[in-house]
């Protein structure tokens, strides 16, 4: 209606005997010249977009997933705002009309065959080309074509919105980048909190059933157990008190680090200690430097160390388990290797519900350095690989 009443007020001054707020026939052309006014103020005020979202929406039932989101921000998105908006005020323009003028029409034509003459008709030259039972008959018609043209301007509407308010592909592809950004921050999360969180609940459990056997037996064996469950829960808390600043992007200090940093290979020898205060005999052998080690392949791999621990806790109970760590020619070689079974047991890992979650972790961590983990069980022994592609801290590698 703004631009309407803009253009109806501005057309007198251009064109002699232009009046559409008294003659009808000039309201068309006032429409007309509305249109461009329209369409300029959709490229000039990208908030539009967000307003005629809300409108589909509400108005011709589209889903939401096919509409864009927040102002036009490219040419291109204003372009199809603008020519979206164009085809609205148009469509609206039109069904706005047709209702002002058509239900009185119908109203006479269906009161004609009632009266010799209905209110208003000797005005009006054009009910009397209609006689008799026609008349009715063409009342019904005109407002089944008000109702028609308002269905048929909504459908079609609905069908352009899609292409016209639709993202556009750089759209697309931003928010695709940030689902997929989502998606890695809460599955690094998931992987943090089974690995650390599942480690020391392995291990307590292990701890808390071999004290509860050897209780009364040999009271000083049970009180490194208990003793060994503090270290670890303590550990575990910590550790879980890391995920969830990640969680939470809480800082301390000035300079930016997480609250608590996240364990690396420099903290691998306590990490065999828990395990084996657990009652499991680990052997670590390493090979080559670790200086120089980038942060975040420490990280990585001292969680699937942690991981591989775990896995023989909960799955063969306490057997020797080898860890062996070999750092050559670029790469960091992890290799953990156990029995399948305790002696006097049959062999085969122990079933548990829920499981499988760990070494799909530990080839997520791998792949996202660019390496490569295989776990295999051959004649009786699991053997969990992970090989990670390394370079010197300082030469720009890219972390996860």
């Amino acid at each position: 209606m703004p631009f309407f009443l803009l253009a109806s007020a501005a057309l007198p001054l251009l064109v002699d005997g232009a009046d559409p707020l008294r003659r009808p026939l000039w309201q068309l052309p006032a429409l007309g010249c509305a249109l461009p006014l329209a369409a300029l103020a959709a490229l000039a005020f990208p908030l539009l977009r967000p307003l005629e979202v809300a409108a589909v929406r509400s108005l011709c039932g589209v889903p939401a997933e096919r509409l864009a989101e927040g102002p036009a921000g490219s040419r291109d998105a204003r372009r199809r705002t603008a020519l979206w908006f164009v085809a609205h005020l148009l469509a609206g323009g039109i069904v706005g009309g047709m209702t002002l003028a058509a239900p009185p029409a119908a109203v006479l034509l269906l009161l004609t065959p009632l009266t010799a003459d209905p209110p208003g008709l000797s005005s009006l030259g054009w009910p009397r080309a209609v006689h008799g039972p026609a008349a009715p008959l063409a009342g019904l018609a005109l407002l089944a074509l008000v109702l028609g043209t308002a269905w048929g301007a909504g459908a079609l509407l609905a069908r352009w919105a899609p292409a016209l308010l639709g993202p556009s592909p750089a759209e697309r592809l931003a928010a695709a980048e940030r689902r997929a950004a989502e998606l890695a921050a809460r599955n690094r999360l998931a992987r943090e909190l089974h690995d650390a969180v599942g480690h020391a609940l392995s291990a307590v459990t292990l701890q808390a059933g071999a004290a509860r056997r050897v209780l009364d037996a040999d009271p000083e064996f049970a009180r490194q157990a208990l003793a060994a469950i503090e270290d670890t829960t303590r550990a575990a808390v910590a550790e879980l008190d890391t995920v969830l600043g990640l969680l939470r992007e809480e800082r301390d200090g000035e300079d930016g680090a997480p609250a608590a940093p996240a364990p690396t290979l420099d903290d691998l020898d306590a990490l065999v200690d828990r395990t084996r205060a657990a009652g499991v005999p680990v052997t670590l052998e390493t090979a080559g430097h670790r200086t120089g080690l980038p942060p975040v392949v420490s990280r990585e791999a001292y969680r699937i160390v942690q991981e591989g621990l775990s896995n023989a806790l909960r799955h063969a109970g306490p057997v020797p388990v080898r860890v062996h760590i070999c750092w050559n020619e670029g790469e960091l070689a992890l290799t953990i290797e156990n029995p399948t079974a305790a002696a006097g047991e049959a062999p085969g890992p122990r079933p548990r519900p829920g499981g499988g979650r760990g070494l799909r972790g530990i080839a997520e961590r791998a792949r996202l350095l660019g390496g490569h983990a295989s776990a295999t069980a051959e004649h009786g022994v699991w053997r969990l690989t992970a090989r990670l592609p390394v370079a010197p801290a300082g030469t720009g590698t890219g972390s996860p």
